[in-house]
């Protein structure tokens, strides 16, 4: 399919081209142009929760992992007040859970901890919470520090055994919402199993036990890069 057959856009000033049905997350990205998210999955209906993907379209806030380009669309992404938008929602992450990163076996491979980085945050502006959600290490494999989910739903839509969700909402509705591993199911994974969920939560919620601290600083993987610029640089 040739630019004549794709549906053009434009970003920031910059002349996009877009394959029928692509969100704007994921036609800026193979446009070379980073829109952070932690909730987003290539290839995963899309849940639009975290928020930090917001753009502007025509003026008006909309999360570009849900919204489908459209011809002549006007995206608005990398500008001051969508920035200072995402810093908001990256603080309010960092204050709602236990994400002291000195201690933290995700550290440098931590995406809340590199956006952090991305957009320059030092003193969150709100205060912290400290709550206690639990940790479950019951499981063979598996780790599970539910203080330092940020409630992506990552691992509830790609992380399944035997066809069933090892993950799930729990307290859906009430003041205290978290997200619960089912035992079970989790003590079944393999190793490669254990790996992957962990690879698929953005933060240190989930963890494969035994591998923590196993990577040099230096050679962790937003040590090297910062997060998006493999996109923008491509």
């Amino acid at each position: 399919m040739n630019n004549n057959d794709k549906i053009k856009f434009v970003i920031d000033g910059k002349d996009c081209y877009a394959e029928p049905g692509q969100s704007i997350i994921e036609a800026a990205k193979a446009n070379g142009v980073y829109i952070p998210s932690l909730c987003h999955v290539d290839g995963v209906k899309p849940a639009g929760s975290c928020r930090v993907c917001n753009v502007k379209v025509n003026g008006r806030n909309l999360t570009a992992c849900t919204t489908p380009v459209a011809e002549g669309m006007i995206v608005e992404n990398d500008v001051p007040d969508l920035n200072e938008l995402r810093k908001a929602i990256i603080e309010v992450l960092f204050v709602s859970g236990n994400h002291f990163c000195p201690s933290c076996e995700k550290s440098g491979n931590c995406e809340l901890q590199a956006l952090g980085y991305r957009f320059q945050m030092m003193v969150p502006r709100f205060p912290y919470e400290f709550p206690i959600k639990g940790v479950d290490a019951s499981t063979a494999l598996i780790y599970h520090d539910r203080n330092r989910c940020v409630m992506c739903k990552r691992c509830i839509r790609t992380i399944t055994k035997n066809g069933k969700n090892v993950f799930a909402y729990n307290s859906r509705g009430g003041d205290h919402l978290y997200v619960s591993m089912d035992n079970e199911l989790a003590s079944q994974f393999s190793g490669q199993e254990a790996k992957e969920a962990m690879e698929i939560c953005p933060v240190g919620a989930i963890l494969k036990k035994e591998t923590g601290y196993n990577i040099p600083i230096g050679e962790r993987k937003f040590d090297k890069k910062p997060i998006g610029s493999d996109i923008e640089n491509n």
